[in-house]
C-alpha cells in the first residue's frame, strides 16, 4: 500500500515527455512570430519554451522516469528550439546580432560541431545532458533574453564562453565512448563507461 502511495500519477511521469513536445512545437511558433514581427509575443514563447526545457529534467529526475525515448525528446526539442533562435534573431534584431556577430558566431559553431561529429559517429543525435550542458542552458537562455529585450550584451558574451567550454566537453565525451549513451553527464562518467564497454566487450569476445 505504502510503495502504490509513493508511486507518482501517470500524467507526472507522463510530464517529462509532454514538455519535449510542447518545446517541439513551440519551434515553428517562434519562427512564425518572428518572420511576422512580433518580437514581444516571441520573447514570451521563447521564455515558454525555455521554462519546459528545465521543467522536464527536474521532472524526469523527481520522479525516476529517465528513458530512452525521453533523453531522445528532449535533445531533439532543444534542437528544435535552439535552431531557431538564429533566422528569428535576424528577423527581429538584425542590428544586435550583427553587433555580436563573434560571439553569435561562436554559439552557433559550439551547437552545432558537437552534433555533427555525434552523428558522424553514432549515426543519432547525442543525448548526454551534462552538467555542464545544464549550467550553459541555465546561464545562455536568461543572457539570450536579456539581449533581445533590453540589448544588454556582456550576460551573453559570457554565457557564450560557458557554452563552448560545455560543447568542448561533449566532443570530448563522443571521442571517448565506444557506442552511443544516453544522459552521460560529465567526461569522468564517459571514461568510466567506455572502460565498462571494453571489458563487456573482452568478455564477449573471450567467449566467442
Amino acid at each position: 500500500m505504502t510503495q502504490q502511495a509513493t508511486e507518482p500519477a501517470p500524467v507526472l511521469r507522463r510530464a517529462p515527455n509532454a514538455l519535449s513536445v510542447v518545446r517541439l512545437v513551440l519551434a515553428p511558433v517562434l519562427l512564425a512570430l518572428a518572420w511576422f514581427g512580433h518580437p514581444r509575443a516571441f520573447l514570451v514563447c521563447f521564455t515558454a519554451s525555455l521554462l519546459t526545457d528545465l521543467a522536464d529534467g527536474f521532472l524526469a529526475r523527481r520522479f525516476h522516469e529517465t528513458s530512452e525515448l525521453g533523453a531522445k525528446l528532449d535533445s531533439w526539442g532543444d534542437l528544435a528550439m535552439y535552431l531557431t533562435l538564429p533566422p528569428s534573431a535576424w528577423w527581429l534584431w538584425p542590428d544586435l546580432i550583427m553587433q555580436e556577430a563573434p560571439f553569435v558566431a561562436l554559439a552557433l559553431v559550439s551547437f552545432v560541431l558537437p552534433t555533427l561529429i555525434g552523428l558522424v559517429k553514432f549515426r543519432r543525435a547525442t543525448s548526454y545532458h551534462t552538467y555542464g550542458a545544464k549550467l550553459s542552458a541555465v546561464i545562455m537562455g536568461p543572457a539570450m533574453l536579456v539581449l533581445f529585450a533590453f540589448g544588454l550584451a556582456w550576460p551573453f558574451r559570457i554565457a557564450t564562453f560557458v557554452f563552448a567550454l560545455a560543447e568542448i566537453e561533449e566532443i570530448a565525451i563522443t571521442a571517448v565512448l565506444p557506442r552511443w549513451h544516453a544522459d552521460v553527464r560529465s567526461i569522468v562518467q564517459a571514461r568510466r563507461l567506455a572502460r565498462a564497454d571494453q571489458v563487456a566487450a573482452t568478455r564477449r569476445g573471450d567467449r566467442g
